[in-house]
């Protein structure tokens, strides 16, 4: 890690299958309760502005990672671009092999939620869900979908995979909202 990071325990990869890890298929759909829903290719995605920023990584297992750097597009930007119906309240971050997260509007718009890139200055591994994957670095690690294949906005909140199976619905690790 490059100085001014530290790990607390070590940085695992979040269960699931990795998805395709090619840039040449790589494909990121928006769409939902938005105006103009659209997909983007690996590079449409380079050509949208590009944030560095420091986040605090929480895992809901009490490992995390302090002042990981991260780089990537901005969810309000993908937002915007889409430009949002007045009913959008959640966003169903939809990942590899049919995983789901779900995490309301108003902390997914935040300003350090992002799909991240890259990570230390280096492309995403894939063992943390590269080419892309989610970043809310306000809520439990598990909401920061890897292997991202597509944001979708929706009225109704719709549980993702490890809150149908028992995690809290919300998340924040500040609370330990762990369990439903």
């Amino acid at each position: 890690l490059p100085p001014g990071q530290r790990v607390l325990k070590a940085w695992k990869p979040m269960g699931g299958e990795p998805g395709d890890p090619s840039l040449e298929h790589f494909s990121l759909q928006v769409s939902g309760a938005v105006e103009a829903p659209y997909t983007l290719r690996w590079s449409d995605l380079l050509a949208m502005p590009q944030v560095e920023q420091q986040v605090d990584v929480h895992c809901v297992t009490g490992w995390s990672v302090m002042g990981a750097q991260v780089k990537g597009v901005r969810l309000a930007d993908l937002a915007e671009r889409a430009k949002l119906k007045p009913s959008a309240r959640h966003v169903i971050f939809e990942a590899a092999h049919g995983y789901t997260a779900n995490v309301p509007l108003r902390e997914a718009l935040g300003p350090q939620v992002m799909v991240a890139r890259e990570l230390a200055g280096a492309p995403l591994p894939r063992t943390h869900g590269g080419p892309l994957r989610a970043i809310v670095p306000e809520l439990y690690f598990w909401k920061s979908a890897k292997w991202l294949t597509g944001i979708r906005f929706v009225q109704r909140d719709e549980p993702g995979f490890w809150e149908t199976r028992g995690y809290n619905n919300h998340g924040d690790p500040w609370r330990e909202e762990r369990y439903g």
